[in-house]
């Protein structure tokens, strides 16, 4: 059996590995010695227990009350049997009965240990509740240790005591991962269970993003720049709408970043989901022109007792403003929080509203349009997107490789050329971003981003 340096010494590296004090090493040890004596004199007893730090020697003295007649053996001795020891004794004094470690049998020794243990356990718990209680939101990485029913078990980098998974809700469909390979994710909530806090985290949630343009954009994590909403679908869009409380920076372009490499950071790690960068405005009218982007809006009508927006486009824009199955009108409902009505030009007139709203007056809002020639297209690539009636951008930001292929005269590789621009194209919205690879300019210095007056 270990002698009682040898239990120290131990108990010292654990410490070591576990990041604790000597004292707290010291208070453990003395927690654990006084459970081993507790199977040796009953559940009771008292003790004075010193701890040598050089020599990591044990002192350890049994306190007993003496008494006339013992009703508790484990803090009691009777007066006859401690003047058996001393005959000064009197009743009510206390007798002190030194202990050397030798004297633990295999049971003792056993609950010394599980007191340790147990006591370490729950140190961790409280230092890990303590630690990330106030956390929530904030990205952490690690790497899969396992795939476990449907959730990913994560052993983070700097807390790898900690319990952390990522429930199957909380994962991105589109994304595989497998045991060893790095993952980030957001801090969703904290958990409590009969094992302690279980931390769970998210790559599904809206948190996520922002939680990634903090870490890519200086000027969020400072606080310059605020995401104001954000609304996602995951693996499919995100719209986010910022705000810069210094007006000289431009809120979507910060986002952005030089040649579109910090927006392109995100949508990395995102798996290549599309993000929609707005600037955010506390008028609901000019928010939702800006959410409904990249089609052009020709009027809104606002009904704020009912939080409902109603929003009229052309013919040519209504395929953009709704998106594909609906995700762009969605997503920017849930962005300004607002429901949107959606109608195109012609389903209007029917309804018999005035046509003058297409008139572009003053409060006509636009988003950028560009002829297809002034992107790094093939000539021949071109030419065929022409011949079957794709001439501008915004005819082709929609499309999808299916609908590429079945273009007279484009190969699959010219397909994946197109989606490639429109991804590159398409991060973000609004005047003063840039795209990697390309940079289009347009719109008033004057005016706000992705805005301009006709």
């Amino acid at each position: 059996m270990a002698n009682a340096a040898q239990i120290v010494a131990a108990l010292r590296d654990m410490g070591s590995t576990k990041d604790l004090s000597p004292d707290e090493v010291n208070d453990l040890m003395r927690d654990g010695i006084l459970a081993g004596l507790m199977k040796i004199y009953g559940p009771n007893v008292e003790a004075e227990i010193e701890v040598d730090d050089l020599s990591g020697e044990f002192d350890i003295v049994v306190l007993k009350r003496v008494v006339q007649e013992v009703e508790d053996e484990s803090t009691e001795i009777s007066l006859q049997e401690a003047r058996w020891e001393d005959d000064t004794f009197e009743v009510g004094d206390i007798m002190e009965v030194e202990v050397e470690f030798g004297q633990f049998g295999r049971n003792a020794v056993m609950a010394m240990k599980q007191r340790i243990v147990q006591r370490i356990r729950e140190g961790e718990r409280d230092r890990i509740r303590d630690e990330f209680a106030d956390r929530v939101g904030e990205l952490l990485s690690g790497e899969v240790q396992q795939m476990e029913r449907g959730k990913i078990v994560v052993m983070l980098n700097l807390h790898r005591d900690a319990e952390a998974i990522i429930p199957w809700k909380e994962q991105n469909p589109r994304e595989r991962f497998r045991q060893g390979e790095p993952i980030r994710a957001v801090l969703k909530k904290v958990d409590e269970t009969p094992k302690g806090p279980r931390l769970i985290l998210s790559r599904a949630d809206p948190l996520f993003v922002s939680a990634l343009f903090k870490l890519e954009v200086p000027e969020v994590s400072q606080g310059i720049v605020e995401i104001k909403e954000i609304a996602r679908e995951v693996g499919g869009r995100t719209k986010i709408a910022v705000h810069s409380r210094d007006e000289s920076i431009d809120p979507v372009g910060a986002c952005v970043g030089l040649k579109g490499s910090r927006v392109q950071a995100v949508v990395s790690e995102l798996g290549g989901e599309r993000i929609d960068i707005v600037p955010w405005h506390p008028e609901p009218e000019t928010f939702a022109r800006r959410a409904l982007a990249p089609a052009r809006v020709a009027k809104v009508i606002s009904a704020p007792e009912r939080q409902v927006i109603t929003a009229i486009v052309d013919e040519d824009q209504l395929s953009l403003a709704i998106g594909r199955n609906g995700q762009n009108v969605r997503l920017a409902s849930q962005l300004i929080g607002w429901q949107i009505d959606l109608y195109g030009s012609r389903e209007w007139l029917e309804r018999g509203q005035e046509f003058s709203v297409f008139s572009g007056g003053e409060d006509s809002y636009e988003t950028s349009d560009f002829a297809l020639s002034e992107l790094a297209i093939e000539a021949s690539t071109l030419a065929a997107l022409n011949a079957a009636g794709y001439n501008t951008f915004l005819d082709i930001i929609d499309l999808d490789k299916g609908d590429f292929l079945r273009v007279e005269g484009l190969s699959e590789a010219e397909a994946d050329q197109l989606l490639e621009i429109i991804d590159q194209l398409t991060v973000i919205e609004g005047e003063g971003a840039e795209a990697e690879g390309s940079a289009i300019e347009g719109g008033s210095s004057d005016g706000e981003p992705g805005e301009r007056e006709d």
